[in-house]
């Protein structure tokens, strides 16, 4: 696999009926206070046969005030009286307007003819009460008061079995950031009215930093009595991924995104969740079936890429499919980090390095703090040979790291180091500012890690190379020699196999330098014990006198 899931989890399917509840969903979000996503799914739905017009209007002009828009409730609230003379609440609404013109007398009419109309619904009081909160709750405190005793009084024990009563309450108690009476409110609220959608929803969105399993039983329970409400579907789904429920996230979306009355973008982030918890096949599915249905749909397109890099046998496809995305790319179409690196890769595979070295560019420019493109930017310079650039590169790769490791110094010396020696005959300067920089690093390895022979071999090499050729075989003596220490005291040649042969090659041959042949030997038997079958080093030495 090209990219290592941050999940592993194996996922069951799971499918339902794809039946919705129409504008009732627009209904329901807008008593969860989800007003947008409301009047997006009471238009949608407008025209359907079995549309509730009169209701839909209503709910269309509250949602219309709510924005400002006074005149388009008042039409809103007209044509809703036009579909059905008998349904009070679009008089509630007109009482509304009148009370947002300071107009309360016209107001009072207007109430009255929709409490004449309401007979025995009490939720026709209640909306005039919440009609009055909403235009000046301390001005109209009285006649608040008044509608909510009078559905009180109407009720066994002055307990009403209306729900959009407890809503009002719990409304009114969260706006004074009483969250403990708020959350009592809507609870009682699913006490009389138990598929009261929007109590659940309320009360589950108070309970979710406190107590997330509750919450989410909320919604279950919810969903136990109204399998098809849209909202339902969508909180439930949404908490399980609020909480880091990956896999059961996945499920809920997928029951939810078969509901007509999803929203399209809910469906980006279950194809989110499908790539993160690893359902590559899935979500490459799911990801050709939205461009199937609208071939400009960007987001569908880097999903389709995203989980084609992870199948094997999809490896043919991908150039394409990164082509087209680059060309799809623009200020609108942007991409995420995870895109940057697998198309750049897709590039790198194919050989075509100018286009991923411009890809990753590209995203180090949008996101300057990202390391991982810094160290995959060096790695494409490592391949063309260009080890200086590689090395200017990757110390942006460490300036933003947190806590570098020693691998990450030790990796960023080593490119210092040969870029200069790549440099050494063309630009003397650049050469020596390279060296310089893999001298400090060393320096600070030596310094920091003290039982690893990496930083004093590392500052032999830089002596070795810096030095002119009559000094070459004394001057990285001291440097290797506190290396061959550490590899001895610390019984640890196999594990640095590569320096201790450097170190132990060179020390051998400084002392045969001094004609001190036992000691050169030692160190050439050293050398052997790490590379036994190289027989000519071993024929070397043994013919040494």
């Amino acid at each position: 696999m090209k990219f290592k899931s941050l999940l592993t989890l194996c996922l069951a399917g799971a499918s339902i009926t794809a039946v919705a509840q129409g504008y009732k969903d627009g209904i329901e979000y807008y008593k969860a206070d989800q007003f947008k996503n409301a009047k997006e799914l009471l238009i949608r739905n407008i025209n359907n046969a079995d549309t509730d017009k009169a209701a839909s209007y209503y709910y269309l002009g509250c949602i219309a005030m709510k924005e400002g828009n006074n005149t388009e409730a008042l039409e809103l609230f007209n044509k809703g009286i036009e579909s059905n003379a008998n349904y009070a609440y679009n008089y509630v609404g007109l009482g509304a307007i009148d009370l947002a013109n300071n107009l309360p007398k016209a107001a009072e009419k207007q109430f009255k003819a929709a409490e004449k109309l309401a007979k025995k619904d009490l939720s026709v009081y209640v909306a005039v009460a919440r009609a009055y909160y909403n235009s000046d709750p301390v001005a109209y405190s009285a006649e608040i008061e008044k509608k909510l005793d009078k559905v009180r009084k109407s009720s066994d024990n002055f307990a009403p079995k209306d729900a959009d009563f407890y809503m009002l309450i719990g409304d009114m108690a969260a706006d004074q950031s009483d969250w403990g009476k708020a959350a009592s409110q809507y609870e009682m609220a699913t006490t009389y009215e138990p598929s009261a959608t929007e109590a659940y929803v309320k009360g589950a969105s108070m309970y979710l930093k406190l107590n997330p399993t509750y919450a989410i039983n909320m919604l279950k329970k919810l969903l136990a009595l109204n399998p098809t409400s849209a909202l339902g579907q969508r909180e439930l789904a949404d908490k399980y991924y609020d909480t880091k429920n990956y896999k059961e996230a996945v499920v809920e979306y997928a029951k939810y995104v078969k509901n007509p009355n999803h929203f399209k973008q809910d469906e980006d982030r279950y194809a989110f969740l499908l790539f993160f918890s690893g359902d590559y096949k899935a979500g490459y599915d799911f990801a050709t079936k939205l461009l199937a249905e609208n071939s400009a749909n960007f987001t569908a397109q880097r999903y389709q890429f995203m989980n084609a890099a992870q199948l094997p046998e999809m490896k043919d496809q991908l150039l394409p499919m990164a082509e087209a995305l680059v060309a799809n790319h623009n200020e609108t179409n942007r991409f995420a980090a995870i895109d940057y690196t697998l198309i750049a890769d897709e590039f790198k595979n194919a050989k075509q390095y100018d286009k991923a070295i411009a890809v990753l560019e590209e995203g180090i420019k949008e996101m300057p703090e990202n390391a991982s493109f810094y160290k995959s930017l060096a790695m494409l310079y490592v391949e063309q040979n260009q080890i200086a650039k590689a090395a200017d590169t990757y110390k942006g790769y460490i300036a933003n790291l947190s806590n570098p490791g020693f691998n990450d110094k030790s990796q960023y010396a080593t490119f210092c180091y040969y870029g200069a020696i790549e440099a050494k005959a063309t630009d003397a300067d650049r050469s020596n500012a390279l060296f310089d920089e893999a001298t400090a690093i060393a320096q600070e390895l030596a310094e920091k890690y003290p039982t690893v022979p990496r930083g004093y071999k590392m500052l032999g090499d830089i002596k070795v190379q810096r030095a002119n050729e009559a000094e070459v075989a004394v001057i990285a003596f001291d440097e290797y020699k506190k290396a061959c220490d550490i590899i001895v005291n610390e019984g640890n040649a196999a594990q640095f196999a590569s320096d201790a042969k450097v170190v132990f090659n060179y020390l051998g041959n400084y002392y045969l330098e001094q004609n001190d042949v036992e000691t050169a030997k030692s160190y050439f038997y050293k050398y052997l014990e790490i590379d036994p079958n190289n027989d000519a080093y071993r024929s070397f030495v043994e013919g040494l006198k």
